[in-house]
C-alpha cells in the first residue's frame, strides 16, 4: 500500500487543496474587496457540498468496517476522517483571519460591519421596526429542556443555541402567565436563522458612511423581544450548524413512478445522518455538550470549531451597495464571429460549425436556435438532454413553445442532478403537463451528457441540425462557467447523437460510434488507445505529446496510463481545476507530466483533449472529467473537432491558459498550491481569453 501512496493522491486530500485555492482568491489584496468577500462565500458553499457527499461516503465506508483502502488511494477509512477534520478546522481558522482582514478594508472604503453591541440609537429603531415587521414573523424558535426526542435540524440551516440562566422565585418579579422556578435554572433554546430574509441588512447610511449587520447578531439584539415571557437572568446565543448526508436513498417500490421515488429520497435527506457539526468556539461547555447530547453527535461526525457565524456561503451575495469599484470589472458577453443573430441559424450552420464559448461568448445562441426551431414550420422534432437548468429557464420556455408549434419534442431530464433534484422534478412535471416527452435516463446511470438534436424537412428529406457542449444549458451559470458548445450541420455526428437517445430508451442495445466517444461503455477505452499512439509514436521517435484540461481527474486507471505515457517519454501538459490524483515531476514515474489549475473569476468547467498525432492533431471537446464515475457510471458525450478554425480556435485557448502566471498554480509533491512564476510577460488567462475573442469580435 506505501507504493499507492506514493502513486496517488489521496481524492478527498485533493479537494481540499482545491478549496485552498479558492480560500487564496479570497486572501488576494488584487482581487476586489466585494469579490474576495465572495470567494470567501464560494469557499464554505463548497465546503458544505464536500461534507454532504464526500466525507458523508467515507463516514459510510467508516461504518461499514471496511479500511476503504482500494477505493480511498491507499488511505484507511477513519485515519482519513481525521486528517480531512484537522485540514478543515485549519482551513477555517484561516478563512477568519482573512475575514478579518477584508473586514478592516471594508472599513477603510466607508463599509462598516457593526455587531450587536455597536448598535447606535438611530440605528436601533430602525433595526427593532426591521425585526418585528420581516424577522419575527420568519422565525422558529425549539425549546428543548422538555423534549423528550430532539427535533430534526434543517441541513446546512444556522441556529442560534440560546443559553437562558432564569431567575430564581423570589428574585423574578413583573413576568406574567410564568411560574419562575425555586431556584436559578439554565434552559436552552434553537432560534433557527431564516433564510427567506437577507443574511445581509443594509442600515441606513450616516454620511457617507455604510453600514451593514449580519442577521444573526440582529437577532441577537432583539432576543428579548423573543424570550419575554421568561423571567431571565442572561441570554447568551452562539451559533451551530449540522450538515448531513446527502446521498439519496432510491425507494425499490415498483409501484411508483420514478419522479415520485426521486422526490421522496429528496425529503428523505432532511432527515439523513449527520456528518459535520460546527458551532462557535467561544460556546459555554455546557452549552456544547447539551446540544451534542442531544443531537446525538458521535466520534465518526466531523466536529468543527469555529467563529461567530457561519453559513458563511451566505457572503456570495454580498450586497454590492453600488460600489462598482470594489468589484470586477464587467465583460460584456461577445458575439461568436461569422454567426449572425439576425439571420437563420440553421442557414449558417448549414455551411459551417461554430463554437460558442461561454461566458465569453454570449449564451444567446443557444436560446436563439431553440426559439427559431419552436417557431419554423420545416422543424419536426427536437432532441435534448437537461442536467441542470436555470430557475427561470429560457430553455424550458423554448421547448414548450416547440410543444405548442406540433413539435415533437423530447427531453431526457436527470432527476439525481445532486442538489437540483427538487427543481428539476418541477421543471419535469411543468414539461410533462405541457405535452413534452420525457425520458428519465438509464437505470444505474446518471446523464451527464449536454446534446441536441434537431430535425429538420428540407427538399422532401430531414436534415439535422443539433450542439454538443462541455456545460450545462443554463443562462444563469453561463455567465460564470467556462464551456465549450458546439453547433454543427455534420450529419455523421448528429446520427451518431440520435443513437445516444435510442440508448436512453432502448438501453439493453449498445451501439458503436466512429466519431463520437460516450460513455460508460467506450471513454476510457477510446482515450486509452490515443494516450497509446502517443507512447507509440514516442517509442518510434515522432513528435508526441498530450494536452488536457478538465475539472478533476481520479481514475486511477487514467493516472496509471499518463504515468505509462511519461516514462516513455510523451509530453504531458494538464490543466486541472479541482481534484487531481496525479503527482506530476516525479524522477521515474511522472517527470514529463506538468499540471497546473487556474481559479479566478470564472470558474473554469471545460473538458479539451489534444493530442499530437504525429502533429496532426486530435482534438476533442466532452462533458466527461476522467473521474471513475464519469467514465464508468454515467452517459457522456464527447465529439471531435474536424473544423480546423475550431480546431486552431480551442488550441489557441489551450495555450493562453497554459501561459497564465498570475491566477495559475502548480501541482507537485509538495500540494502547497504554489503560484506558477516565470520571467514572461504576465499572462492572466481568462482576461487574455477574453482579448483573444474581442479582436475576433472585431474584425467580424
Amino acid at each position: 500500500m506505501d507504493e499507492i501512496k506514493n502513486q496517488y493522491i489521496n481524492r478527498e486530500i485533493s479537494w481540499l487543496h482545491f478549496n485552498a485555492r479558492v480560500l487564496q482568491e479570497a486572501a488576494d489584496i488584487s482581487v476586489p474587496l466585494i469579490e474576495r468577500l465572495r470567494f470567501l462565500g464560494i469557499f464554505s458553499n463548497n465546503l458544505d457540498e464536500f461534507f454532504k457527499v464526500r466525507y458523508a461516503t467515507v463516514k459510510r465506508i467508516a461504518l461499514s468496517g471496511k479500511t476503504g483502502k482500494s477505493v480511498l488511494g491507499g488511505a484507511k477509512a477513519t485515519d482519513l476522517m481525521d486528517d480531512i477534520t484537522q485540514i478543515v478546522i485549519n482551513q477555517q481558522t484561516e478563512s477568519l483571519k482573512i475575514l478579518s482582514a477584508i473586514e478592516q478594508e471594508l472599513e477603510g472604503e466607508n463599509i462598516y460591519m457593526i455587531n450587536e453591541t455597536e448598535v447606535t440609537p438611530e440605528q436601533s429603531e430602525f433595526i427593532r421596526t426591521y425585526f418585528m415587521e420581516k424577522v419575527s414573523p420568519a422565525l422558529a424558535t425549539i425549546m428543548l429542556n422538555d423534549l423528550t426526542s430532539m427535533p430534526n435540524l434543517r441541513d446546512s440551516a444556522g441556529y442560534l443555541a440560546v443559553k437562558m440562566v432564569l431567575k430564581p422565585e423570589k428574585e423574578a418579579k413583573g413576568v406574567r402567565n410564568f411560574i419562575a422556578p425555586p431556584k436559578r435554572e439554565i434552559r436552552y433554546a434553537l432560534v433557527e436563522i431564516p433564510k427567506t430574509v437577507d443574511r445581509f441588512v443594509v442600515l441606513p447610511d450616516q454620511g457617507e458612511k455604510h453600514y451593514i449587520i449580519i442577521l444573526d447578531d440582529l437577532i441577537r439584539y432583539c432576543l428579548g423581544s423573543i424570550f419575554n415571557i421568561f423571567p431571565y437572568e442572561s441570554l447568551s446565543a452562539h451559533m451551530i450548524k449540522i450538515t448531513r448526508d446527502a446521498e439519496l436513498d432510491i425507494d425499490s417500490d415498483l409501484s411508483k413512478s420514478f419522479i415520485e421515488k426521486i422526490s421522496s429520497s429528496v425529503k428523505g435527506r432532511k432527515i439523513s445522518e449527520p456528518v459535520r457539526f460546527v458551532y462557535d468556539k467561544s460556546i459555554d461547555k455546557d452549552t456544547l455538550s447539551f446540544l451534542k447530547h442531544k443531537l446525538r453527535i458521535d466520534d465518526t461526525d466531523s466536529v468543527i470549531p469555529g467563529g461567530r457565524y457561519h453559513n458563511r456561503r451566505d457572503y456570495m451575495n454580498f450586497p454590492s451597495l453600488g460600489r462598482q469599484d470594489l468589484m470586477y470589472k464587467r465583460f460584456p458577453p461577445l458575439p461568436i464571429k461569422g454567426l449572425n443573430m439576425e439571420v437563420s441559424l440553421f442557414s449558417q450552420i448549414a455551411n459551417k460549425d461554430f463554437l460558442q464559448y461561454a461566458p465569453y461568448h454570449t449564451f444567446s445562441y443557444v436560446i436563439k436556435f431553440l426559439r427559431e426551431a419552436a417557431i419554423d414550420p420545416a422543424v419536426k422534432s427536437i432532441k435534448i438532454t437537461v442536467y441542470r437548468l436555470a430557475e427561470n429557464s429560457q430553455v424550458a420556455s423554448s421547448l414548450i413553445n416547440a410543444v405548442k408549434n406540433g413539435k415533437d419534442v423530447t427531453v431526457q431530464i436527470e432527476l439525481q442532478a445532486r442538489f437540483d433534484e427538487e427543481a428539476n422534478i418541477q421543471y419535469a412535471e411543468q414539461l410533462q403537463s405541457e405535452g413534452v416527452k420525457l425520458i428519465f435516463g438509464v437505470q444505474g446511470l446518471k446523464v451527464h451528457s449536454k446534446i441536441c438534436v434537431i430535425e429538420r424537412e428540407e427538399a422532401g428529406r430531414l436534415q439535422r441540425y443539433g450542439f454538443i457542449s462541455t456545460g450545462n444549458f443554463n443562462e444563469a451559470t453561463a455567465r460564470i462557467y467556462t464551456d465549450y458548445t458546439l453547433f454543427t450541420a455534420d450529419q455523421s455526428i448528429l446520427k451518431e447523437l440520435i443513437r445516444v437517445f435510442d440508448f436512453f430508451e432502448t438501453n439493453y442495445k449498445i451501439n458503436k460510434y466512429k466519431h463520437l466517444i460516450v460513455s460508460p461503455h467506450y471513454t476510457k477505452s477510446v482515450f486509452g488507445k490515443l494516450i497509446q499512439r502517443e507512447i507509440d509514436n514516442a517509442r518510434a521517435g515522432r513528435p508526441a505529446y498530450i494536452k488536457i484540461k478538465m475539472n478533476s481527474f481520479t481514475s486511477y486507471k487514467m493516472v496509471d496510463k499518463l504515468y505509462e505515457a511519461s516514462r516513455e517519454g510523451v509530453r504531458v501538459q494538464m490543466i486541472i481545476r479541482g481534484t487531481c490524483c496525479l503527482i506530476p515531476g516525479v524522477p521515474g514515474m511522472s517527470e514529463n507530466i506538468e499540471a497546473i489549475s487556474i481559479v479566478d473569476r470564472f470558474l473554469e468547467h471545460t473538458r479539451l483533449f489534444i493530442f499530437c498525432n504525429n502533429n496532426d492533431p486530435k482534438v476533442f471537446i466532452s462533458s466527461a472529467d476522467w473521474m471513475t464515475r464519469n467514465l464508468d457510471f454515467r452517459v457522456e458525450v464527447g465529439v471531435p473537432i474536424y473544423d480546423p478554425d475550431i480546431k486552431k480556435e480551442l488550441m489557441d485557448t489551450y495555450e493562453i491558459c497554459w501561459s497564465d502566471n498570475v491566477k495559475a498554480r502548480v501541482f507537485s509533491e509538495k500540494h502547497d498550491n504554489a503560484y506558477k512564476k516565470n520571467n514572461l510577460a504576465k499572462v492572466r488567462s481568462q482576461f487574455a481569453t477574453y482579448e483573444y475573442y474581442l479582436k475576433k469580435a472585431v474584425v467580424n
